[in-house]
């Protein structure tokens, strides 16, 4: 235990003594980013947010690089026939849906192509994000079902989701009594 002690002091020392006379001032550990031994920290990237929690010209700005990807890259590669089968719509960024999957599907794909993901990151990417978002946007039942199924007929329209829940719609519904409580449940 002792022995190891000494050691750790040793590298302590080590790692912070002063370069050689006549060595290069940087740390023969900087070009690994190790923090302690001369290389500087790390800075992690910010996290990504789903561009639905996004406002304003953030928003905007996302989801105009959102469209060009789309537009530029995604459909042209990917964009199979449309039919009933595998309907599109034209204002795809009236679909908030449809928006938040191809963002999720878009920086699955900026992280999955970076060189950090090895030489299988775009087949993963292919295989558990691609295949499954497309078939989900594009599902004849799918949020664009009521838009585009005919290239030769544009259609748009955005179906109405799911009423608010019997409770929250009565929770809204019902004004508090005068004791400030809300009703309870019927017994």
């Amino acid at each position: 235990m002792e022995q190891s002690a000494q050691q750790a002091q040793q590298l302590d020392h080590l790692a912070s003594a002063p370069p050689f006379p006549g060595a290069s001032s940087e740390s023969p550990f900087a070009a690994f980013g190790m923090p302690g031994f001369g290389g500087a920290a790390s800075v992690a990237p910010p996290e990504p947010r789903p561009i639905l929690e996004l406002e304003g010209e953030e928003y905007e700005n996302e989801l105009d690089a959102l469209s060009d990807w789309v537009d530029d890259f995604l459909l042209p590669v990917y964009g199979a026939e449309v039919t009933t089968a595998t309907p599109w719509c034209l204002r795809w960024q009236d679909h908030d849906d449809v928006v938040a999957w191809l963002h999720a599907l878009w920086l699955a794909y900026q992280q999955h192509k970076d060189p950090e993901a090895g030489l299988s990151g775009l087949f993963v990417w292919h295989r558990d994000f691609l295949t499954h978002a497309i078939a989900a946007i594009r599902a004849p039942g799918g949020p664009l079902s009521a838009c585009m199924t005919s290239p030769d007929r544009p259609a748009h329209r955005v179906l109405p989701g799911p009423p608010r829940s019997a409770r929250t719609k009565q929770a809204t519904d019902t004004e508090p009594s005068e004791a400030g409580e809300m009703p309870g449940p019927a017994s």
